[in-house]
């Protein structure tokens, strides 16, 4: 009785309500939901979702923000509806992140020597001015 109680408790939220809470456009759930990622309760034209549907938006976003592409996120989250242990999904997720952290380090290596470059541009820039004007004095 509890767990039916419970079930039946569950929050819902309108597109609208998402959109505001994690600040994005109803376009965005609406496209979500298209590629199978959210799949809210319909009552009419009405989409309703439900804390599962608001947990999978958080983790989509998270996905996102982390740099991985929404094919890559349905595959975790389809590991996780599979598997409900979720040492698959966690192993798998463990995986993509050491390959993304293998790709943010080499971004940072890559920018830091970018940096390096323009200091030392900026350098050499800042001495000929400061050689220009003293011609000038």
């Amino acid at each position: 009785m509890k767990a039916n109680h419970a079930r039946t408790a569950s929050r819902i939220y309108t597109i609208n309500e998402l959109s505001e809470i994690y600040d994005i456009t109803p376009r965005t759930l609406r496209h979500y939901e298209d590629m199978g990622l959210l799949a809210p309760e319909r009552r009419g034209n009405q989409r309703l979702y439900r804390d599962r549907d608001r947990v999978r938006l958080q983790l989509i976003l998270r996905g996102r923000r982390l740099g991985f592409g929404l094919s890559e996120i349905q595959e975790m989250l389809d590991l996780y509806d599979a598997d409900p242990t979720e040492v698959t999904q966690l192993q798998d997720v463990i995986r993509r992140g050491d390959v993304k952290l293998r790709e943010l380090q080499s971004q940072v290596e890559e920018l830091q020597i970018i940096m390096a470059e323009m200091t030392e541009l900026r350098m050499t820039m800042q001495r000929r001015l400061e050689q220009i004007l003293l011609q000038e004095e």
